[in-house]
């Protein structure tokens, strides 16, 4: 298999890269033991040293690996150069709390002493998506490098540059050798790591049909795993809502990285009273944005990742109109493959793909509703649970709404998103498992009970 990697906005080939044939994959096996017990045997205040060097080389070449993820994936410069400062900021935050939340902690019992001890899980593979290239990555690696485990990243096959630059970053800020391995292999080859006992546990970044593939497959070597996958997240908008807020965030919530974001807003629940005025000021503003080179200041809507992607968007797109949507904006493909227009359909029911689907892609789908009874309802009539917001005047009553949401993450006047003070994740088909926070750095580690009498 080769690994192509395709600008999406002029469809040039940047690189083709070899998959790693059984014979690489396996020496990068064999370098695993040793290096994962020197790695466990550094200090904490040594590991997070290296964490800080790499937040300090993510931020003095920001614009240049910013560029990677824009010609590799099609993000928007703008949108890519804050995901570089995100990525550092990750790194810091562990430097700063890693200690905190790996320090022993007593608990009084009958014992002379006893106490719950972290320590490092071993060799945590990554299974990471192209739509945030360096975020996905760096939010799990930064907790699990500062816990003492080692990385193996398996990153999607259309962004190896991006891979290739990620372990870079590690090799320059003094990572030793083999403590972080981005691994250029196929997809098929997957479950080969995932069987091997030198690996310990993997998390995947994906679609809900590939977390299921690597459940089973971690369930059946009792390896432990953490999901993040898909969402459909439900953007509440109730009567007595901020709508000219309300519909200038949901811009941002629905159609920032051109929709490709698991947590981005996807089904807008809007109450009767006020869903014909919210419905024109979120039309005006998307109409708004501007398609274009992702380069360009100017631009303010990028393409979509691959062709592939845009056939399957507008396929639930057809389906919607089909069964007697009203598209308000757009849905209709453009000339060039990768790009899709901002579109939102209104009048979108049970039946239709996109009321149960996930639309990763700049599309937004209104469900009106007669009151917040029926929002809730909607909102948790889904087979997902990652995000949700709640708009209204009325804070008491937007937070009470969003503690009976189904969701990992819910938010009150504000667009969902991650941060790394918090733990981020998501329950049914979104996944399980948490990132980020105390939470995420304790996914990966033996969580030991020592007991001294």
């Amino acid at each position: 298999m080769t690994m192509v990697s395709i600008n999406p906005f002029t469809g040039e080939t940047l690189a083709r890269f070899a998959a790693w044939s059984v014979a690489e994959i396996e020496h990068a096996l064999q370098q695993i033991p040793l290096a994962r017990a020197a790695w466990a045997q550094h200090s904490l205040e040594q590991r997070v040293a290296i964490l800080r060097k790499a937040s300090s080389i993510l931020i003095s070449r920001r614009d240049e690996y910013a560029a990677l993820i824009s010609q590799e994936m099609g993000k928007l410069m703008s949108e890519a150069q804050a995901e570089i400062e995100k990525c550092a900021l990750v790194c810091d935050y562990y430097v700063e709390h890693a200690a905190t939340f790996l320090a022993p902690e007593s608990i009084s019992t009958r014992a002379t002493h006893s106490y719950v001890s972290y320590q490092p899980l071993g060799t945590v593979l990554g299974i990471m998506p192209w739509n945030f290239p360096f975020w996905q990555l760096f939010r799990f690696a930064a907790p699990a490098l500062a816990a003492g485990n080692t990385v193996i990243l398996k990153h999607a096959s259309n962004v190896p540059q991006c891979a290739l630059a990620i372990a870079d970053v590690f090799k320059q800020a003094g990572l030793p050798e083999h403590v972080f391995i981005s691994a250029l292999i196929a997809s098929k080859d997957i479950p080969r790591l995932i069987e091997d006992a030198r690996v310990h546990a993997v998390t995947l970044t994906g679609s809900e049909a590939a977390g299921r593939q690597v459940a089973q497959l971690a369930g059946a070597h009792l390896k432990k795993s953490v999901l993040e996958l898909g969402g459909s997240d439900p953007f509440i908008v109730l009567a007595d809502a901020d709508l000219e807020m309300a519909s200038t965030i949901a811009i941002a919530a629905r159609f920032n990285n051109a929709g490709q974001s698991c947590i981005a807003a996807k089904r807008f629940i809007v109450v009767n009273d006020i869903a014909e005025k919210f419905v024109q000021l979120f039309a005006d503003k998307a109409q708004r944005l501007r398609a274009g080179d992702p380069r360009d200041v100017q631009t303010s809507l990028a393409p979509m990742a691959r062709p592939d992607l845009v056939d399957e968007l507008h396929a639930q797109v057809e389906d919607a109109l089909q069964k007697g949507a009203r598209a308000v904006l757009g849905c209709v493909k453009t000339n060039n493959s990768c790009f899709y227009p901002a579109s939102i359909l209104d009048g979108v029911m049970p039946t239709m793909r996109a009321y149960r689907e996930e639309l990763f892609g700049p599309v937004a789908s209104i469900i009106r509703v007669t009151d917040e009874a029926a929002a809730l309802r909607i909102a948790n009539d889904s087979s997902y649970g990652l995000g949700a917001s709640v708009w209204t005047r009325d804070v008491a009553r937007g937070e009470k709404l969003a503690l009976q949401l189904e969701s990992g993450n819910a938010y009150v006047n504000a667009m969902v998103k991650s941060d790394p003070h918090l733990p981020f994740g998501g329950i049914k088909a979104s996944g399980y498992g948490r990132e980020l926070s105390v939470q995420g750095i304790r996914e990966f580690v033996n969580i030991k009970t020592v007991w001294v009498q």
